[in-house]
């Protein structure tokens, strides 16, 4: 064999298995320092993105509160009493409001926002049921439709304030509907009151009937005029501990 062929065929005889290991291991540490550095920024980006999420759906669940309380109307549950239909704790509120679904006659429906468990523990639930005043009086409705606004770790607790612009854990067998409702936001682990907390005024202050009745005292006529004023010094208070009684 020449030696002109022979350096021909060490030419095209390819790598050696040294060579073939020596590449395997340098391949192994690129991968296990890749890995590494994976491990190091993923749970954090996971938290991160965690957290956002969490913000997100806390923003949300406050709009819909806030939109559903402060529709909720004067509507007494039977002609045998003046009281509005309107229930406020400090872990829940029910109330009555026009319904608002799709492909659904007009006409109103309680609504119920309260604090609950179920499997995955507690959370802020709101379940409806159509305004029927027999049921209503009795206290046998029945609530459909669970949807669940917000989970762990947050808790929202209520509270209410009247025309005194005087904050109340509970709001019961009033002759009116509270002025203004606060949702304050908590961290169930740490118990320590969020700042994105809010408030919202009531708009419906007075039956229907009294939108056409001289009765002064059955309908609080002479009332009227400083309400306004006095709903928008409540819900500016309502982040300020500091002013309130």
């Amino acid at each position: 064999m020449t030696a002109s062929r022979r350096q021909r065929r060490r030419r095209i005889a390819g790598f050696t298995l040294v060579e073939a290991l020596a590449a395997t291991v340098l391949m192994g540490m690129i991968l296990a320092a890749l890995a590494t550095i994976t491990a190091q920024w993923l749970p954090n980006w996971n938290r991160g993105f965690a957290r956002v999420q969490r913000a997100e759906l806390l923003d949300v669940a406050l709009e819909r509160l806030v939109a559903d309380v402060a529709a909720a109307e004067f509507v007494s549950p039977n002609r045998k009493t003046t009281r509005p239909l309107f229930e406020g704790t400090e872990l829940g509120v029910t109330f009555v409001r026009t319904a608002l679904r799709l492909n659904a006659a007009a006409g109103l429906e309680i609504v119920r926002i309260a604090e609950a468990a179920d499997r995955r523990g507690l959370a802020l639930i709101r379940v409806r049921a159509p305004f029927v005043p027999a049921a209503a009086a009795t206290g046998a409705t029945t609530f459909t439709d669970p949807v669940v606004l917000l989970r762990a770790p947050y808790r929202i607790t209520f509270s209410y304030a009247g025309q005194d612009r005087v904050w109340r854990n509970t709001w019961l067998d009033a002759r009116e509907l509270p002025a203004a409702v606060r949702m304050a936001v908590r961290d169930a682990a740490t118990e320590r009151t969020l700042a994105v907390s809010t408030a919202t005024v009531i708009h419906t202050q007075l039956p229907a009937d009294c939108v056409s009745s001289k009765e002064d005292r059955r309908c609080g006529k002479a009332k009227r005029n400083g309400t306004a004023a006095t709903e928008s010094d409540t819900v500016a208070n309502a982040g300020n501990p500091s002013r309130n009684p």
